[in-house]
């Protein structure tokens, strides 16, 4: 019986002295852990956004992604305007893929209308989407560059990036906000001439696309800056749902111009791009052959155009309904919910844009990296902010609060006094409104 009670006295002082341990331990590896604000403003961000880092030495241990700085308010702002109104809200929902936000936008409306747009109209949206996306992936890949110091791919790609947006310009009129939809159909046609400044475009693109590609697949220092960081893998892209290249470099196929197709990709040949890296080098692999595959079908759609009209007359009301309206934007699916009630203006507009679903995985791709490896994980989801921010509704005991404009104001003006920053002295803007 002593033995037994001297075994069991033996096992608790062990016990007692691992928990000792472990906890001393843990002591020791808070002391040595240190948080890192970074932004909301910050010279490396474009946007703002907050990211509170936890590292241990080097080594980041934790991260709260904060966005939320820049909501503009635009679904609500739809509800208040006719449907020709908010085409031209909406494709200021982002500046790099305006094209495919007021396309989401018109195939909704058009489908609550009965209409079908001329397939010339449905090429010429097609041929667009694809400049969009040669824009926005080389635009990509240059800040991607800047953000490992590789500034000599940085001025190459955004070079590149012009020939482009040259040709946006001249077949749209502008160079980033296109204006090119309308509702039944497209604004403006394409006449010989710009098909062939689109080709011989896309014939000096690929010479270059393909010479980045093998750039990254046998350039040693790039790939050892790229490979395993920012892993997210199949299962995990799964559980956290992200969408577009973030997904397909997990081998995920996602992509809405193939499983569900619109406009005229019904009618033109679309080949998958995927990849199984699952992190940052994947993603690159994945946007620069995604280049690749967009000259081929703009090649296949000049060459293919139909003739006839560009656009059929849409109705000023639209009747009751609601719809949900799926794109293949450059950083993956965007949804746009519709919901009419017989007027002239919709009831409810509900914009689910590709980077408010790829922020749900970053906290977990940024776990185990280096300090040095956030700024090009955070970029390798090609993030937007604005696409991404909506309204808060808190709820508190006294129940769910919903602020105005005004009561919005008095209280950012509180909590800055609360701070010793006066701002009630500002005057606000007369509001207008226009017919």
């Amino acid at each position: 019986m002593e033995k037994v009670d001297e075994n069991k006295e033996r096992a608790e002082n062990k016990e007692n002295e691992e928990n000792k341990e472990s906890k001393q331990n843990r002591e020791t590896s808070e002391r040595n852990r240190i948080v890192i604000p970074i932004g909301p403003q910050h010279p490396s961000l474009k946007e703002p956004s907050s990211f509170i880092i936890t590292l241990e030495g080097e080594k980041v241990v934790d991260a709260v992604i904060g966005v939320g700085y820049v909501h503009r308010g635009i679904e609500k702002a739809c509800e208040s305007r006719t449907y020709i109104q908010n085409l031209y809200l909406i494709e200021r929902v982002c500046g790099i893929c305006s094209h495919t936000h007021s396309t989401a936008f018109c195939q909704g409306i058009e489908e609550l209308a009965g209409i079908t747009i001329p397939r010339r109209a449905a090429y010429i949206r097609v041929i667009v989407a694809e400049l969009e996306r040669l824009h926005s992936h080389l635009l990509w890949l240059g800040v991607a560059a800047h953000e490992i110091g590789f500034d000599t791919l940085f001025m190459y790609s955004w070079r590149d990036r012009e020939k482009v947006l040259d040709v946006l310009a001249e077949i749209c009129g502008n160079r980033v906000n296109y204006g090119i939809n309308t509702i039944g159909g497209v604004r403006r046609d394409i006449d010989s001439e710009m098909m062939q400044d689109t080709l011989k475009m896309a014939d000096y693109l690929e010479g270059q696309l393909k010479y980045y590609l093998d750039l990254v697949m046998t350039d040693k220092v790039l790939s050892a800056r790229l490979v395993g960081i920012g892993k997210l893998s199949r299962e995990d892209a799964l559980k956290f749902g992200v969408v577009g290249p973030v997904a397909r470099a997990a081998g995920i196929m996602d992509d809405i111009r193939i499983i569900e197709p619109y406009a005229a990709y019904d009618e033109i040949p679309v080949n998958p791009v995927t990849d199984t890296h699952a992190d940052v080098f994947g993603r690159t692999v994945v946007r620069i052959k995604e280049m690749l595959e967009s000259l081929e079908i703009i090649r296949y759609s000049v060459k293919n155009i139909p003739d006839g009209d560009i656009a059929v007359k849409a109705p000023r009301r639209i009747p009751a309904g609601e719809v949900i309206s799926r794109t293949e934007a450059p950083r993956g699916e965007n949804i746009h919910y519709i919901r009419s009630n017989g007027t002239d203006m919709p009831d409810r507009v509900r914009i689910r844009a590709p980077s408010q679903a790829n922020w749900q995985g970053m906290r977990h791709m940024l776990q185990g990296q280096y300090l040095a490896d956030i700024p090009i994980t955070i970029a390798a989801i090609d993030p937007c902010y604005s696409c991404t921010d909506r309204a808060i509704v808190v709820n508190s005991e006294s129940g769910t609060e919903i602020m105005d404009w005004q009561g919005l104001r008095q209280y950012s003006i509180e909590w800055y006094k609360k701070r010793g920053i006066d701002v009630s002295l500002v005057k606000m803007p007369e509001r207008k409104f226009y017919a």
